[in-house]
Formats: structure tokens, sequence, C-alpha cells
């Protein structure tokens, strides 16, 4: 690590045990990060130095329902750039775009206002964690669906067993915190 570097290191998350509604699969909290200040100042500072040293020319952050929408509008705000919301399918007002996927106990869809993404501009999309990387994906597909630029994702955590990261590709993935 860098001099001058913040580190988020492990401990700012907890596992809280089973994760609610899928049996055999643990959950990671990142609500210690949230009440602490320090911590949520950490985590958005290495975002910006990651978006800026790999991806200056990002034009738009995209966050992902609903714990994105806690990250991306201050990573935004620091960038200088817009945030757009990409939610579960029938939370948004006006004209939207979907795209479908499937989980492991159905189907899902995520959506976007239709004009938020302008064709060809450069997009990051964030979440607070990585998993087995479906919503995700869809997230990408359906920026790309919107002809916009998707230069990678980001998340706080990463499940690195899960192996989320081999759905996203060809989209490049930084993660804070592998487990």
């Amino acid at each position: 690590s860098r001099s001058g570097r913040r580190s988020l290191g492990r401990p700012s998350t907890t596992s809280s045990g089973a994760c609610p509604g899928i049996a055999g699969r643990s959950y990671r909290d990142i609500c210690p990060i949230l009440k602490d200040p320090g911590a949520l100042t950490a985590v958005i500072d290495l975002f910006e130095e990651h978006v800026r040293q790999t991806h200056p020319q990002v034009e738009l952050i995209v966050g992902l329902d609903a714990r994105g929408f806690l990250f991306g509008p201050l990573l935004a705000q620091r960038l200088g750039v817009g945030f757009v919301l990409v939610r579960k399918k029938g939370k948004l007002p006006g004209p939207t775009v979907s795209v479908a996927y499937k989980l492991e106990y159905g189907e899902a869809e995520v959506e976007v206002q239709e004009d938020a993404v302008a064709p060809g501009e450069k997009v990051l999309l964030i979440d607070d964690l990585l998993a087995t990387g479906g919503t995700l994906c869809a997230a990408c597909e359906l920026m790309k669906k919107q002809n916009a630029e998707v230069m990678g994702c980001m998340v706080i955590i990463e499940l690195k067993e899960l192996n989320g990261v081999e759905k996203l590709k060809p989209n490049t993935l930084f993660s804070l915190v592998q487990y």
C-alpha cells in the first residue's frame, strides 16, 4: 500500500451468518461502513483514486439498486460527473428500458430511465457486493442496450468463491475487499 492511501481492511464489514431469504448463503453486512464516517470516507477515497487513475474519462456513475445508491452519488459528486439509478423493474417513473436476467430461484428485471444515458456515454457501474454477478451483469447489458460504453464495475466486497467476476467478462471488476 502506498503511503497516504487509506485502507479499508476486513474489519469494516461483518458477517451476519445466513443471508436473509437464501438458505446456505452467508451475508456480508456493509452497515458498519455506513455508520463510521472515516470508513465511508475511506471507501469513497479508494474508489475515487481508482477511477482517476484508470478511468479519468468517465462521464457517469451508474448505481445498482439499492446499496449502489449509497456509494455512487458520493463518488459521482467527488468526480464531478452525473449519477444514474438502475432499479428493479417497476420502481422508476417515466419511460424505461429493461433487461431480464436469471436468478438461482427465478427471474428478475432491472431498468433505467430511457433518457438517463446517452449513446456513447462512458459509464462505471457501482454496487456494494459482487456474489454470483447476475445483477451487475444485467446492469452492464442494460447500459450496452442504451449504447453506453461500459468502462468497468466496482464493488466494495467481492465474494470470490462464487466467481461472479467470470459472468462479468469482458467487463472489468475493481473490488476493495475480497472474501
